[in-house]
């Protein structure tokens, strides 16, 4: 059975209605990747997964039980996340701040474990930040904290990860670096990861399953080969497009089609 799905729900923010009736299966074991054109649902959908936006309708469902009836520190051993734009708190460091991830494994007045020092130490390791640890946080570039935010989710080591397009303000060698982060996770350690990528063929060539949204809608579901093709291009993104093999990986590479002159 698959851990992690949404079945029938209505979701939104206040009296906005993002999406009326959402049905998905986060594949175990996978990394799944949400696509779709700028405020389609995507975050929202990705939202669902954790107590950040409960539904107003249907069910949102970890191991068969609804994640809201779930104790705070159960569903956080289970399920990470790195949000859009966090905020971390004044003058904190950066090593303070990603031993923050270990908070679902602390136990009242239990002392810093062995343990959760490895953790905080690889989760460093792996994203290239351990020469940051005594800086601030907020002396840094957008694309450090980014990285130190990501330490903080790998620290907390959930078996599933949700990742709110986590390239953001990383450079081109820098979003490489994350995504084959991510990859390595998932293949090496068996990690399930959801993640919300801007960019289609880092979605096709990272992802073994895609998520295709519109206009609160998901209209495709399935392996890169499946879902980015050029119909869906077109109708989902408004490109006319070629979708060829890369070269380098075989994935789906889509190629816009050189406007014709005036």
């Amino acid at each position: 059975m698959t851990r992690l799905m949404v079945d029938g729900a209505a979701l939104g923010y206040a009296d906005t209605l993002v999406c009326e009736d959402v049905s998905v299966q986060i594949p175990d074991g996978a990394f799944t990747v949400i696509v779709g054109p700028n405020a389609c649902g995507k975050s929202t959908l990705l939202k669902s997964l954790t107590r950040l936006l409960p539904p107003t309708r249907g069910r949102v469902l970890l191991d068969g039980r609804s994640l809201h009836e779930m104790p705070t520190k159960q569903l956080a051993r289970e399920v990470g996340l790195l949000p859009q734009g966090p905020v971390a708190p004044d003058g904190i460091r950066v090593v303070d701040l990603v031993t923050r991830g270990r908070y679902p494994h602390q136990r009242l007045f239990a002392p810093w474990s062995p343990e959760d020092e490895t953790a905080v130490a690889e989760a460093m390791d792996a994203t290239g930040i351990r020469h940051l640890s005594g800086r601030l946080v907020d002396e840094l570039s957008g694309g450090q904290r980014q990285r130190v935010w990501m330490a903080v989710a790998l620290a907390q080591q959930t078996p599933i990860l949700l990742l709110d397009e986590p390239t953001t303000y990383l450079d081109v060698s820098h979003q490489i670096e994350l995504l084959e982060l991510c990859r390595s996770l998932n293949r090496r350690q068996g990690h399930t990861l959801v993640a919300v990528l801007h960019d289609l063929n880092q979605a096709a060539r990272y992802a073994d399953h895609i998520i295709a949204m519109k206009d609160g809608e998901v209209v495709a579901t399935g392996s890169p080969g499946e879902v980015i093709t050029e119909s869906l291009v077109s109708s989902v993104f408004g490109v006319d497009a070629r979708v060829i093999p890369d070269p380098e990986s075989g994935s789906p590479l889509v190629v816009p089609r050189w406007p014709h002159a005036v």
